[in-house]
């Protein structure tokens, strides 16, 4: 056993912030150099409806054209890419916190969203899962961005009440029919205008059946917000609208 323990701890301040993907210094007080951080891909040409990357922005994708979208805005700054995706599963299936904080940071630095809500509400985990990971990613990500909004965060607003199956092994029908009405708000909301807060957006369902569950409430408005939004294997509906 270490004699002085106060030493170790005291080690943790005192030694340089390293890069978790290179292992340059750390920059802007996080483990992320100038350089990685820069390597982040900006979602700059997408689906204004949905979010999705495209070679060119439109106003709404194929999909976006056969599918009402319950928000009324969606706010995603990054493309589902290296090396965020990297950091993304580290954080989210390794428990590497230092990860998310990371993750956070970058969040913070792509600007400011659309509008700002009244409140602030992370997709919330069924307590089986919750209690399985030992934390929910979407908090993790909302906490430190609520703070910086300076917009109330509201975790206990949605309830996931079904434990689903994970939504990474399931295509987008599948998807659809796994979440829906998985949410339920418990407590009274209080509030019009609500962004809903998750890690990445792949179709959307998720954040659709929790827009719907705050709608169905007297939520006047329902933005949707993640960090990064996954890309179609092809650009094929990238056509202007």
């Amino acid at each position: 056993m270490d004699a002085f323990p106060w030493l170790a701890r005291l080690g943790l301040f005192l030694l340089p912030l390293r890069c978790l993907l290179c292992g340059a210094p750390g920059h802007d007080g996080v483990e992320l150099c100038a350089g990685c951080a820069a390597s982040f891909t900006p979602n700059t040409y997408r689906c204004r409806r949905c979010a999705l990357p495209l070679a060119r922005t439109a106003e709404l994708c194929v999909s976006c054209l056969k599918t009402d979208r319950p928000w009324h805005e969606v706010w995603v700054p990054y493309r589902y890419a290296w090396p965020l995706d990297l950091l993304e599963t580290r954080f989210k299936f390794g428990g590497d916190l230092v990860a998310g904080k990371v993750l956070a940071h970058r969040w913070i630095a792509a600007g400011a969203p659309p509008a700002l809500p009244e409140a602030i509400v992370p997709v919330p985990l069924h307590v089986a899962r919750l209690r399985e990971r030992g934390f929910n990613q979407s908090l993790e990500l909302a906490r430190p961005l609520a703070r910086h909004l300076g917009v109330p965060l509201r975790p206990a607003l949605l309830e996931r009440v079904h434990s689903t199956e994970a939504q990474s092994e399931l295509d987008a029908e599948a998807r659809a029919r796994n979440v829906r009405e998985a949410f339920v708000v418990r407590v009274p909301a209080g509030v019009n205008h609500v962004a809903v807060v998750d890690d990445v957006m792949t179709t959307g369902a998720t954040l659709e059946a929790c827009a719907l569950a705050l709608l169905k409430v007297g939520v006047a408005r329902v933005d949707v917000w993640a960090l990064a939004r996954t890309p179609k294997p092809t650009f094929k509906d990238s056509k202007t609208l």
